[in-house]
């Protein structure tokens, strides 16, 4: 991972935000991993994995962290940038993994939305997650520049969006904030009480 950079066709063909993205079997996952000292920040490591036999991409990375043995007293902030969202099993992971890292935090831009057919369970998996303290949202144009830039061997090209990048992206935060209204609504409601007084 560390030093190689992802193909171009490579990254376009598995990070483009279609709406229907038969085929596309595999998971990406690109992270950065910084260390935030007081004011400032500093960049520990970047790369990208992608899934492995009977292994789902997002345990991968978990081993990877959970084996630096990261220093409990300084803050470490992992953004990660996925071709898929995360399944039900691995969302339960990576929860119980903030959980018993506080000093860790976690933002997760997905390309695109994964749900199994069997199980109506993954927008169960993502409100835990949220639950959990990660951040999670859909990868705008913004994000895909930036990994364009940061994890893809692009020879100098700059990054050009597809046909219905943005529209797609619009389409899945819009399904995505719906799967975590019902959090979003408990937070008002909260709120609502505390300023009442109740």
């Amino acid at each position: 991972s560390g030093s190689i950079l992802m193909q171009r066709r490579l990254f376009l063909y598995n990070f483009r935000n279609l709406r229907k993205a038969k085929g596309r079997r595999e998971t990406y996952l690109c992270y950065v991993v910084k260390r935030r000292d007081s004011a400032t920040s500093c960049s520990l490591d970047f790369g990208y994995l992608r899934n492995q036999m009977g292994c789902h991409v997002e345990v991968l990375f978990l081993r990877y962290i959970a084996a630096w043995d990261l220093d409990p007293g300084r803050c470490y902030r992992i953004t990660w940038f996925t071709s898929w969202s995360p399944c039900y099993d691995c969302a339960q992971h990576i929860a119980s993994f903030l959980r018993s890292y506080p000093n860790l935090s976690l933002r997760i831009f997905m390309a695109r939305l994964y749900f199994c057919e069997e199980r109506k369970a993954e927008p169960e998996g993502l409100r835990r997650l949220h639950k959990a303290g990660a951040q999670i949202a859909i990868m705008t144009f913004k994000d895909y520049f930036y990994c364009w830039n940061t994890f893809v061997e692009n020879r100098e090209q700059a990054f050009k969006g597809w046909e219905g990048l943005h529209e797609n992206s619009v389409h899945l935060a819009r399904k995505l904030r719906r799967i975590l209204l019902p959090l979003y609504e408990v937070d008002d409601l909260r709120d609502a009480f505390k300023i009442l007084g109740l």
